[in-house]
């Protein structure tokens, strides 16, 4: 008995703090997009998580924000294609989730035309008004809200 009390222990711990780290990303994502400093402490935070297809689109998401943050044209380029790879691998992992689905759009709405990352934005947007219901974040849930009025 005393076994399985403490494994239950033990994976709620787990499970608390894996929630508290994805909220620091939730709450830092739109920050980093002026922060070059935070965005790249958090790619290094994110590149040390494995396994959760949300942590794999925040970091998707990010690298494709260091893009911006990169004066090389060819490094800029090499950076956001890392990104948007590693963000199309979270939906594919996770496809009717609202949130990844938010870091594609705020990718697709905001990255150049010439790129030609912009052919999923109706689809998001309709998935994530379908599915607003499973965000529990009141931070995504705003950071939605400002995206899609843009």
């Amino acid at each position: 008995m005393r076994i399985i009390v403490g494994f239950l222990l033990l994976v709620s711990m787990q499970l608390n703090a894996q929630n508290n780290t994805l909220n620091f990303f939730r709450e830092n994502y739109i920050k980093a997009v002026s922060d070059k400093k935070l965005c790249l402490q958090m790619i290094k935070e994110l590149e040390e998580l494995k396994g959760e297809p949300i942590f794999l689109a925040y970091l998707g998401g990010l690298q494709s924000v260091k893009a911006n943050h990169v004066f090389n044209p060819i490094k800029k380029l090499s950076t956001f294609n890392r990104g948007k790879s590693n963000i199309e691998k979270a939906v594919k992992l996770s496809p009717t989730n609202p949130e990844i689905r938010f870091i594609r759009l705020s990718i697709q709405k905001n990255v150049p035309g010439f790129l030609g990352y912009k052919n999923n934005i109706q689809e998001d947007i309709k998935l994530i008004n379908s599915n607003q219901f499973a965000i529990s974040s009141n931070v995504v849930l705003q950071h939605i809200e400002e995206l899609i009025k843009k």
